[in-house]
């Protein structure tokens, strides 16, 4: 019995050898399996490109987005027909002219709470083009930077909130897209940041927020009530 204890000792360490290099084996190609890299060229596809375009009608959790008015600012069902009009304004920037088909309410509550977020995404996102108080004076227009349009003309006063949202997600002008920095509630809060502004600027004049009832470039009339559809001044 003694004489066959260091024979059957080897052969544990040799059964124990080869199930540790099996499984040894096994994670090496898991490491190591065939796949491409992001960007990667690929032969396998006639276009050439290793990472693939997602199947029609794909949609991530948390990315319906069918909250038309909410995520984009604009009405359900728009008139594609309707043309946007362009204007020219004093300091040279193409300004435009006509809102078709942005909504003329807030998609959300405005509160108080809302204003305050927006007055804070304000000042780190817009203050240095739009100024303090959206007179288009902000830092960078003071050291040579084009000056945007201010926000307390008959123009933008009368546009729709819409168009205010439309043009922080898809960039108007000299003016590039925010829609990465700015989440769409954080764009929502600077709109009604912008009517507060706007109100505070022109205490004596009417507020007319929608585009509908009046020409853009009619002056409110005093005997007017002000209209402040998404929230009271």
């Amino acid at each position: 019995m003694l004489r066959n204890k260091p024979t059957q000792l080897v052969g544990l360490l040799l059964t124990a050898f080869c199930i540790l290099a099996a499984g040894c084996g096994v994670r090496f190609d898991m490491q190591d399996q065939p796949r491409y890299k992001a960007y990667k060229k690929s032969e396998w596809y006639k276009d050439g490109r290793a990472s693939r375009e997602l199947p029609e009608g794909t949609v991530a959790r948390g990315q319906l987005h069918d909250n038309k008015a909410f995520y984009t600012g604009k009405i359900d069902n728009p008139n594609l027909s309707a043309p946007v009009t362009t204007a020219t304004d004093a300091s040279g920037n193409t300004v435009q002219a006509s809102f078709p088909n942005d909504i003329d309410e807030f998609p959300i509550p405005v509160t108080k709470e809302l204003i305050d977020r927006g007055q804070d995404r304000f000042n780190i996102y817009c203050i240095v083009c739009h100024g303090p108080v959206g007179n288009g004076d902000g830092m960078i227009v003071r050291r040579g930077f084009p000056k945007p349009p201010t926000y307390h003309d008959d123009r933008l006063r009368n546009a729709p909130v819409g168009h205010f949202f439309d043009v922080m997600t898809n960039g108007w002008g000299k003016m590039n897209s925010y829609a990465y920095q700015v989440q769409p509630a954080d764009r929502w809060a600077i709109v009604a940041y912008i009517r507060a502004l706007q109100l505070s600027q022109n205490p004596e004049e009417n507020l007319k927020m929608s585009s509908k009832t009046e020409s853009n470039s009619a002056t409110p009339k005093p005997t007017d009530k002000a209209k402040t559809h998404g929230g009271k001044k």
